[in-house]
């Protein structure tokens, strides 16, 4: 997009008014213009003062609050001109505050750029002190005004507060600019984030960094995002997650490790998915994934507490409770639970045998693939007919082998691992187990990946010989959990599209 060789009315016209202002002797682009406060902190601070009153306390709260001498800055939002006087309103992205300019009371030069050259979403600064208006309203009465920038192009006509979604999301900046709740979205996330940092170090964790470009595409099941160093003359992998590398040190010795950093996969778009997401993983070692499941429960009430004041959320139209103990259901339990036609419920003996699991899922129109392992097809099936239900968190548990690689099985059934998955509001939050640890098993699983790959999966495992190494010099028993951040500020904000939730989402390019 060109800015100036637009043929656009507004945007010759907001270009002349900025000659204009040059000629009048305003810098162009100032360096700085020094605050004595915010405007967030003034509504803040001095928002009592509104409101309507009689004339003599709106006297006497007036030579209070003429004493409070202020210089603020902000993007122009509104202005209404009354022959020799106006009000306009700043924002500095959060609050709101107007402002109130007379012509005897600023330069002639002042005066004709507030009256003529300014253009709504331009940023100027003013000095002046406080003052509340007949009708309420807290005002700064203006005695110096200050040009700091323009905005060559003017707002969507229209725009009601931005409400053409795709619009939003390829133009966050103009989307925080005239839609404060979507500024809250984003200060929510920030605090979600800041209080997971301090639960976790709280409890000795140390948050380390792993690579984002690795040599092989590994540590979760999903498809990578390819690029070749040149100076190495190597292939490396955007990285589906930092799984084996975390693990690798608690291999070295740090017992308790976690990370907050993207993860990316080449997968399609959804109101779910991103290519690039935040994930928060962490491992424990002398650990069970039971001890994971109390701690994760322990982690998000205070999280949700913290950051919502309470424990009662509302997501999609739906209330959901995070208090203590949360229901824990297994993989086969719930597929059974949750089977569309109550009267012929199968058996788990109907589910394990792979004829009668095929049937069963073409018989609630399940995509199958019957060449896939059994188990794989039973968290297809579980995807397909539970997990919408699972609104209040759950703790979906006992996950067949076959389809968690890295986990360590069941002590009595060799077919399931000791894993689970927590739901709420019909979305998968958080995947945790026991890590595998022994290296010659963990071997066997990388091959079964690896002949998984060779018959076209493309998000099958790739084999880690060094992370097999690293297993051979010991790793204690551990526990590991994976916290999709996004979707986790989804549920505490109400936001149906993890796109809502992202700063800048991948979109396709502009027509």
């Amino acid at each position: 997009m060109k800015l100036f060789d637009e043929e656009n009315e507004l945007v010759i016209q907001r270009r002349k008014n900025f000659q204009e202002i040059i000629e009048l002797g305003f810098e162009p682009f100032p360096h700085k213009f020094d605050r004595t406060h915010t405007i967030t902190e003034i509504v803040q601070q001095y928002g009592h003062y509104a409101g309507q009153r009689s004339p003599e306390e709106m006297e006497r709260l007036n030579q209070e609050l003429n004493r409070v001498e202020v210089r603020i800055a902000g993007r122009m939002m509104t202005q209404r001109l009354m022959g020799k006087a106006g009000f306009a309103h700043l924002s500095d992205g959060d609050r709101r505050l107007q402002i109130y300019v007379r012509s005897n009371e600023v330069s002639e030069r002042e005066w004709v750029l507030f009256k003529k050259l300014l253009d709504l979403g331009d940023i100027i600064g003013v000095e002046g002190y406080l003052f509340v208006t007949r009708t309420g309203e807290l005002s700064v009465h203006v005695r110096r005004l200050v040009f700091l920038a323009k905005a060559f192009l003017p707002w969507p006509e229209k725009w009601h507060g931005l409400q053409d979604v795709e619009l939003r999301h390829r133009l966050r900046y103009l989307d925080l600019m005239v839609n404060r709740d979507s500024r809250q979205v984003f200060v929510k996330r920030s605090r979600i984030i800041r209080a997971i940092r301090s639960f976790f170090d709280q409890r000795g964790y140390i948050e380390v960094e792993t690579p984002m470009l690795t040599p092989i595409a590994t540590g979760a099941a999903a498809r990578p995002f390819k690029t070749h160093h040149n100076a190495l003359d190597i292939d490396l992998y955007a990285r589906i997650a930092p799984e084996l590398y975390l693990k690798r040190l608690v291999v070295g010795g740090f017992e308790k490790v976690y990370e907050l950093n993207r993860n990316f996969r080449n997968e399609g778009l959804s109101h779910r998915h991103n290519p690039e997401f935040t994930m928060l993983e962490f491992y424990q070692a002398y650990s069970s994934y039971e001890d994971l499941m109390d701690l994760t429960e322990e982690l998000l009430v205070r999280v949700v507490e913290e950051v919502n004041g309470s424990l009662d959320v509302v997501y999609d139209g739906q209330r959901i409770r995070f208090e203590r103990p949360w229901r824990r259901l297994a993989l086969i339990e719930a597929i059974i639970t949750y089977w569309p036609h109550p009267t012929a419920r199968p058996s788990p003996e109907d589910l394990w045998d792979s004829e009668r699991l095929t049937a069963l899922m073409k018989s609630v129109e399940c995509a199958v693939d019957p060449q896939a392992p059994v188990g794989q097809r039973l968290v297809k099936l579980f995807e397909h007919v539970a997990e919408r239900h699972l609104v209040q968190p759950t703790f979906i548990t006992e996950f067949p082998t076959e389809a968690s690689p890295l986990a360590k099985q069941s002590e009595t059934d060799p077919r399931l691992v000791h894993r689970f998955e927590l739901y709420v509001g019909g979305l998968e939050l958080a995947n945790a187990f026991c890590e595998l640890n022994d290296p010659e098993e963990q071997r066997r699983r990388f091959e079964e990946q690896m002949q998984l790959r060779q018959r076209g999966d493309e998000e099958a495992m790739m084999m880690d010989e060094d992370y097999v190494r690293a297993l051979g010099y010991g790793l204690p028993p551990t526990a590991g959990e994976g916290l999709g951040i996004d979707r986790l500020v989804m549920i505490l904000t109400d936001q149906k599209s993890i796109r809502d939730v992202i700063l800048f989402p991948h979109m396709r390019p502009e027509a």
